[in-house]
């Protein structure tokens, strides 16, 4: 089984195509993976980009994945370390590279400038990879 760190980039990705991951793999995230999708559908939703029965599906079809999400201290101090060693302005984003250290076979993202800053961390896989 291979192990997927994703982002909430790729969240909202799998949410809008209605994805299926295939069985063969497992999602991994930090538990701040839930406030920042939420966040940003309130935000789509408030800047009328989105339907408040359209987020509500999204949000739904997210929660039917087979997703680990983490948040203990051996993540919150590598995601620290993280963003000291990038020089990050905050930890948020560390803590899927940190996830992807410690937890996953590799990080997905859709972010072209973060997969390259990562690149040499992590090994970096395309979306398509989890279908």
């Amino acid at each position: 089984m291979t192990r997927f760190a994703i982002g909430p980039d790729v969240a909202l990705h799998l949410a809008a195509e209605r994805a299926v991951v295939s069985a063969d793999h497992q999602l991994v995230a930090p538990a701040l993976l839930r406030s920042q999708v939420l966040t940003l559908l309130y935000e789509a939703v408030a800047r009328g980009e989105l339907s408040r029965k359209d987020a509500s599906a999204s949000l739904d079809h997210l929660r039917g994945l087979r997703m680990r999400l983490l948040g203990d201290r051996v993540l919150q101090a590598n995601a620290w370390r993280i963003a000291e060693e990038l020089r990050w302005a905050d930890t948020y984003t560390a803590e899927y590279i940190a996830v992807t250290q410690l937890q996953a076979d590799a990080f997905v993202t859709l972010d072209a400038a973060l997969a390259e800053a990562v690149a040499g961390i992590v090994r970096v896989a395309p979306v398509d990879e989890l279908l």
